[in-house]
């Protein structure tokens, strides 16, 4: 199974991060990315968000520094907002950093878990569903074919035409997927590998997903795909150091989400609740979160494991940290099960 990270490119404004400048948080992000790759980690993902707590707002051009200064990592959004994007934009973009990478970008796509985007590019959310839908079937449609003829109803057609630069290979799609069984489908009978977002309630609850995408992807008679987890979470050398590191961000950053969409705040007993063995977050010393990855693996079929570190004002120190023991200490261990 592969090992990843992923990350928003939290700043926090008004935080113990604040201070913090957009380009400092890039220039840590860029080294995050460099020890991921020295420690052995598989892959790494930068999500899309337009928002003043996060920065990568263009995912593909963060990629492509990252590009510059690594020779083996897998570089994948996570995710591209497809809904208010331009597929031929996306396309044109990671087939560059496919090109300056040597043939390690990925698009991840997703209909996204935060709105501004929309009115941002002028989208009406009320097609929603029917925006990502459309736009990723175009997108496809540049990845396997040279000349392209398409019409849709929220783009331009396009007739005989050709995008590029040409990747010289076929640009890996995954979709990215929240918990609608609807989207599972839709990857399933498109062949396409899938990533289930696992940031609440118990990982065990989505084994049904996994299996719905399994049998999706048979009955429209694909080769088998690969299915990933990103979670958030943290290693400490301790149970005792990862909580006490991660907690007050964690907790921060979640109650201030909960704000907007009418969560109750993140209180410390729902935090170890989350972290206890049944629960969402992935947490604790080298061997407990080498246990709960196991478990996820073997419960939902994983090929591939994202554990995302770096929620809200947690310092750099602390996430370089816990990646070097996410790759030296977790991984043999994972691998070794």
């Amino acid at each position: 199974m592969e090992l990843g990270l992923t990350t928003f490119a939290e700043i926090a404004p008004g935080t113990a991060r604040d201070g913090v400048s957009p380009a400092r948080r890039l220039r840590d992000l860029l080294e995050e990315v460099e020890l991921a790759e020295q420690v052995g980690l598989d892959v790494y993902g930068v999500g899309e968000h337009h928002r003043a707590d996060y920065v990568a707002s263009a995912p593909a051009v963060v990629l492509s520094a990252a590009a510059a200064r690594t020779s083996r990592i897998a570089l994948t959004s996570a995710v591209t907002v497809l809904s208010s994007d331009d597929p031929v934009r996306v396309f044109e973009e990671f087939a560059t950093v496919d090109l300056i990478s040597g043939g390690r970008a990925e698009v991840m796509a997703g209909r996204g878990s935060f709105t501004e985007s929309f009115p941002l590019f002028g989208y009406d959310l009320a097609d929603y569903d029917e925006l990502f839908a459309e736009k990723l079937d175009l997108l496809l449609a540049l990845r396997d074919s040279e000349v392209v003829t398409w019409e849709g109803r929220h783009r331009p057609a396009l007739a005989g035409q050709s995008v590029y630069p040409d990747p010289g290979r076929k640009l890996p799609v995954w979709v990215a997927v929240g918990g609608n069984p609807h989207s599972v489908v839709r990857a399933g009978a498109l062949g396409l590998p899938m990533a289930l977002a696992i940031i609440g309630g118990q990982p065990a609850r989505f084994a049904p997903l996994a299996d719905l995408h399994r049998r999706a992807i048979a009955e429209a008679g694909h080769e088998p795909q690969p299915l990933a987890v990103h979670a958030h979470g943290f290693v400490g050398a301790t149970e005792e150091e990862a909580v006490e590191q991660f907690y007050p961000s964690y907790a921060q950053a979640m109650t201030a989400l909960g704000r907007e969409r009418g969560w109750t705040p993140m209180s410390r007993g729902a935090f170890d609740q989350l972290r206890g063995p049944e629960g969402s977050l992935v947490l604790g010393n080298p061997e407990q979160v080498a246990e709960k990855i196991v478990g996820m693996r073997d419960g939902l079929g994983l090929d591939r494991f994202m554990l995302h570190p770096s929620v809200g004002p947690l310092p750099h120190a602390d996430v370089m940290r816990a990646i070097e023991l996410f790759g030296t200490e977790v991984a043999p261990l994972v691998h070794g099960n």
